[in-house]
């Protein structure tokens, strides 16, 4: 896992911080079962798997539909709001791993084709520079990747926020 840099640019900062909390959400679901990437652990349904097609979805939304490019969004209504964190009885643990992996690609264009003083529009309607993405997913990543952290917890007793980190 790499560090921020301590003197690195704006963007490489923001963009390492962003990442590091990727590979910690997919740290956290690493050797688990499929059972226990579906199993809701919280009275919200909130399950890990969900999580990460929730965080897929949200990176198609912020960094790709915003800046005009193409999105694969999760498509949800003001009647579901969770819809993006559900799992349906269809689809496959590698299937969400592989739309993971296709929003994190697609991102990572956009962060490394913008300046982070270009801006694009929020599905609300204002007007939003790369940089309030980028500060804006790292408060995402790092809220649910704490959510991992005790959903983990609960299921296996594994703890700690990285592979190798002292026990």
């Amino acid at each position: 896992m790499r560090r921020v840099p301590f003197t690195g640019d704006e963007k490489e900062c923001l963009y390492v911080a962003l990442d590091r909390h990727r590979d910690a959400i997919l740290w956290k679901i690493g050797g688990l079962s499929d059972e226990d990437l579906r199993r809701p652990m919280v009275p919200s349904g909130t399950t890990l798997l969900g999580m990460v097609k929730h965080l897929a979805s949200v990176e198609y939304s912020w960094f790709c539909a915003t800046f005009g490019r193409e999105s694969l969004e999760v498509p949800y209504s003001e009647d579901d709001w969770d819809s993006d964190w559900r799992i349906e009885p269809w689809e496959t643990t590698q299937g969400v791993l592989d739309y993971f992996a296709m929003a994190r690609a697609a991102s990572d264009a956009v962060i490394d084709e913008l300046d982070v003083t270009d801006t694009g529009t929020a599905w609300y309607g204002p007007t939003v520079t790369l940089r309030w993405v980028l500060i804006h997913m790292v408060e995402e990543y790092a809220r649910h990747a704490g959510h991992a952290d005790i959903l983990r917890e609960l299921i296996d007793g594994a703890t700690g926020p990285f592979e190798g980190y002292p026990t």
